[in-house]
């Protein structure tokens, strides 16, 4: 593949709900720029974009494949992105170094909840956007009803550049509004306008150049004067009101069957910016922000939008140039971890195909094998030019599974490869729980979680098993108590002694504070950090139920030693048994987790949804319209949300999303405590047992 400089290069996402297309559309558009000789197929596993082996098993694609299409002297990076939804940090890291997206919608099912979160993440980067029509050839495939329904989820207006030339099994080509000619098949061959598509066509051509009016004050002028204007005019209004997303053109296609294509590309080199053209980034340098020009000959600042680990090269790092150039076999600095990175080949990828490169120009895309610090998110700079450009803010995990190793070699690989997983998905993360003493790897979904786990066996060769985590309950007290605890050893020889008198109380301004409030020397204060010591071991494991404590605060009031047998283990035995038996009778309370969270769905669903939360003892604090669907907020706690990602999809057919972060800790109702209460103790006399 040839060198491209920056204004030749066109960065390019295309987005949608699961099943619009996505995959077949760019393999169409690879196919038909001869980039390859056969059209592969989603159900036969043999597209460009999903080569992994776990993409072909389940028929969607899980990861953003990068897919260079080379057109007319132009290079189109197109970042094909999953449309499910436990893969949304895929798509986020995409539109996060494109400067355009394709948005699809199938011409049967219309805007889905996966066009919604694609078009509000393309709002959120300031994106400038195609919508795209696709599969106009299926049954049941209807424009109008497709570019209402997504009317529906959007207030920028949806001027159409093309009517599709018959649909469903009529679909022949695409009637082009700037060139006013009809384009059959993959649009090749260009025909005069049928005359039975007339009217329409004059409707919306008016429509077009209205818009096309707006982008710049001179036109308008024309315009409304009554002249006519240029077609190179039209095309200049159009440019400046597309890429600032005034106005989104419509297209239309069928990937599969290769209709509309060359239209397509042609508007994509037309109307979408090229990284000069785009929005400058901001990268935070030594004396503060500093906008950067896409020009090869800036400050060098590449930011790492992708890692993946591959059996064979190691790990793969996929990065865009914002300023300056990268040559093979050159060092960089990464300025996010500090450390100097060594680049060995460049590689343009094309789905799995790599093609090597000596340089890679500004606003490029290109990858890089084998460094050894950089993970997802990380800047490249010069180390003389410190920059760091800034990360997208990707949403918090919504689905928690316990991971223990399936294998005792597998124990000692495990947070290796879960720190690894997490570096290439910044949706996926992982901690260990010290109250549930748990390892837990959070993503976004069961799906999310399943391929993040057969990953972590194929390619990191450590097994895993999944479970549903323990609730990480805590222990408090509710009022004032005071215990007093001598321990007394005598076993011939030194003996050991130590008497402490203990009152503790609830503390809601720290976890835990501990005092020394012992007068006239009855406990040298030598011994206070022995007794505390002592507390802070019952604290840990728990008095009642054996969950952590917190919010008490300790004083030691009075107490007794020996001039010969007091010694520190004394104490620290004497203050461990006094703080137990003072948070007996200290109104001890088990605290559960709880969340807040927002639920959007459609209206129709909204019922089912405040139904099904009132059984999740969850408290409402509002409801809200939003775009036509319906917002809930509510505080609920987490032991009854453990998997609601796929309740919520089960009781709105894919239709319902929300968002979940803690909020506080509470006291457990008194009849479901003792339920936890007493499944702990079982499971811990069974952990003795063992």
């Amino acid at each position: 593949m040839k060198e491209y400089t920056t204004e030749f290069i066109r960065n390019i996402a295309i987005a949608s709900h699961s099943g619009a297309g996505k995959t077949m559309l760019a393999e169409a558009l690879v196919h038909f720029t001869g980039g390859s000789t056969r059209l592969g197929k989603v159900e036969e596993g043999t597209t460009i974009s999903d080569f992994e082996e776990e993409e072909i098993r389940r028929g969607i694609s899980l990861s953003t494949s990068l897919i260079p299409v080379e057109y007319k002297d132009f290079k189109i990076n197109l970042l094909d992105t999953p449309g499910y939804t436990d893969f949304v940090g895929e798509e986020i890291s995409a539109l996060r170094v494109a400067d355009g997206v394709l948005i699809l919608v199938d011409a049967v099912s219309g805007a889905e909840v996966g066009t919604e979160i694609a078009w509000n993440y393309a709002d959120q980067f300031e994106l400038p956007r195609f919508l795209v029509v696709n599969k106009m050839n299926r049954d049941n495939a209807n424009f109008r009803r497709a570019l209402e329904s997504v009317q529906e989820i959007t207030d920028k207006r949806l001027i159409p550049l093309q009517l599709p030339w018959g649909e469903k099994a009529d679909f022949k080509g695409v009637i082009d509004l700037l060139t006013m000619k009809a384009y059959e098949g993959d649009g090749k061959k260009e025909a005069e306008i049928p005359a039975e598509f007339s009217d329409d066509v004059e409707t919306a051509r008016m429509e077009l150049i209205e818009a096309a009016a707006e982008g710049e004050d001179a036109l308008l002028e024309k315009y409304l004067e009554g002249e006519e204007l240029t077609s190179e005019e039209i095309l200049r209004g159009l440019c400046e009101v597309v890429r600032s997303g005034a106005f989104v053109p419509v297209f239309v296609t069928a990937g599969s069957a290769e209709i509309g294509l060359k239209p397509l590309l042609d508007a994509i080199i037309s109307l979408m910016p090229s990284p000069i053209e785009a929005k400058p980034a901001v990268a935070q340098g030594k004396d503060g922000e500093e906008t950067l020009r896409a020009a090869s000959d800036g400050p060098l600042a590449a930011y790492v939008w992708k890692t993946t680990a591959d059996p064979f090269v190691g790990r793969i790092t996929y990065f865009r140039v914002y300023s300056g150039t990268v040559s093979s076999d050159t060092r960089v600095w990464n300025q996010t971890k500090g450390a100097e990175e060594r680049l060995g080949t460049l590689h343009v990828l094309r789905g799995k195909e790599q093609f090597a490169v000596k340089t890679v120009h500004a606003g490029d895309i290109a990858t890089v094998s084998k460094l050894n610090a950089t993970t997802t998110g990380d800047t490249l700079c010069e180390k003389g030019h410190p920059l760091t450009l800034p990360v997208p803010e990707y949403p918090s995990a919504l689905y928690r599974v316990a991971v223990t190793p399936k294998t005792q070699a597998d124990s000692a690989k495990i947070s290796t490869t879960l720190t690894r997983l997490a570096e290439e998905d910044p949706t996926l993360s992982w901690y260990n729980e010290p109250s549930t003493l748990q390892t837990i790897l959070q993503g976004m979904g069961d799906q999310h979680i399943d391929v993040a786990v057969r990953k972590a066996e194929t390619k990191f060769q450590t097994g895993i098993n999944i479970a549903e985590p323990r609730v990480p309950y805590l222990e408090t007290i509710t009022k004032t108590a005071t215990a007093t605890y001598r321990h007394k050893k005598q076993t011939g020889g030194a003996g050991q002694f130590g008497e402490v008198v203990m009152r503790i109380e609830p503390y809601e301004e720290d976890e835990f504070a501990f005092v020394n409030e012992v007068f006239g020397g009855a406990i040298s204060s030598g011994y206070m950090p022995a007794i505390e010591k002592g507390v802070r071991g019952v604290m840990r494991d728990g008095v009642f139920a054996g969950y952590p404590m917190k919010n008490i605060k300790v004083a030691i009031t009075d107490g007794k030693e020996h001039p010969v047998d007091s010694k520190p283990v004394a104490f620290e035995i004497a203050g461990r048994e006094a703080f137990k038996l003072a948070v007996k009778d200290a109104g001890p309370v088990l605290l559960e987790p709880i969340m807040n969270v927002r639920i959007t769905v459609p209206e129709a669903n909204m019922g089912d949804i405040l139904g099904d939360l009132n059984t999740r003892r969850a408290r409402v604090q509002g409801m809200d319209t939003e775009k036509g669907r319906s917002v809930v907020t509510a505080q609920v706690p987490l032991a009854e949300m453990q998997r609601y990602t796929t309740d919520l999809r089960s009781i709105t057919g894919g239709r319902g999303v929300f968002t979940m972060e803690f909020s506080h800790y509470e006291t457990v109702p008194a009849h479901i405590a003792q339920e936890v209460v007493n499944a702990r103790q079982k499971e811990l006399a069974a952990a003795k047992e063992e």
